[in-house]
């Protein structure tokens, strides 16, 4: 099993089978990542892409850490917020049935 499909491989298997050019592929996939990054930047902050997946933000609170370079001072980890991607369940059931042997 491959580790990944990149951007690249992406872009030229679906080029593939639209039949279309990697060149405009490639504008449609950006299009669509941009898309999905302005809609959770712009306090839209839901995509839902049915049977898919979703998108969203997530709001994590500050905690205690501790320093990775020496492991031993306790530090405080900022509250930040971070996207979230949520499979659907469409999508967990073929992962699913595609790995259960």
């Amino acid at each position: 099993m491959k580790d990944s499909l990149n951007k690249s491989e992406l872009t030229e298997e679906l080029a593939e089978r639209m039949d279309l050019s990697q060149r405009r592929t490639r504008a449609i996939i950006d299009e669509f990542l941009s898309i999905i990054t302005e809609s959770l930047t712009e306090d839209e902050r839901k995509v839902t892409l049915h049977g898919f997946g979703t998108f969203d933000i997530s709001e994590r609170k500050a905690r205690k850490g501790v320093d990775p370079r020496d492991h031993e001072q306790e530090i405080t980890i900022p509250a930040h917020t971070v996207p979230r991607f949520r499979p659907g369940s469409t999508l967990k059931r073929e992962v699913k049935a595609a790995f259960d042997n």
